[in-house]
């Protein structure tokens, strides 16, 4: 199972891929890039490029070419979900009883460093 080492809180109704470039930053180096379809965006894939890094996601359906990607790096994605889903074990997490997004943001940092940093 995988550590978190960048939290970043967005809306509900925005799409994941506009808080990449900001998680992207701060990561810091970082070797592969292993996302779902829901990433597959030309932009991202040159952003990790010029980072010297791999972009392991799979292009989406209604791509009109063909995106290549390596299938046996992508079958370690479920360390990502497998993180989520532990995050999710903290039932104030899962529920989100939190009304405003700074206490949100401060359960789940507390979830993250009980549940993988101590």
């Amino acid at each position: 199972m995988g550590r978190p080492i960048a939290l970043h809180l967005t809306p509900g109704n925005v799409a994941d891929i506009t808080a990449a470039p900001i998680l992207l930053a701060a990561a810091g180096r970082f070797r592969r890039l292993i996302a779902d379809r829901g990433y597959d965006a030309d932009g991202l894939r040159r952003a990790v490029r010029e980072d010297d890094a791999e972009a392991v996601i799979p292009g989406r359906r209604s791509r009109k070419q063909d995106v290549r990607y390596d299938r046996r790096c992508y079958r370690e994605r479920w360390r990502i979900e497998a993180t989520v889903g532990r995050l999710k074990d903290c039932r104030r997490v899962a529920t989100r009883y939190d009304k405003l997004a700074l206490n949100f943001l401060s359960t789940v940092t507390l979830a993250t460093l009980v549940a993988f940093y101590l």
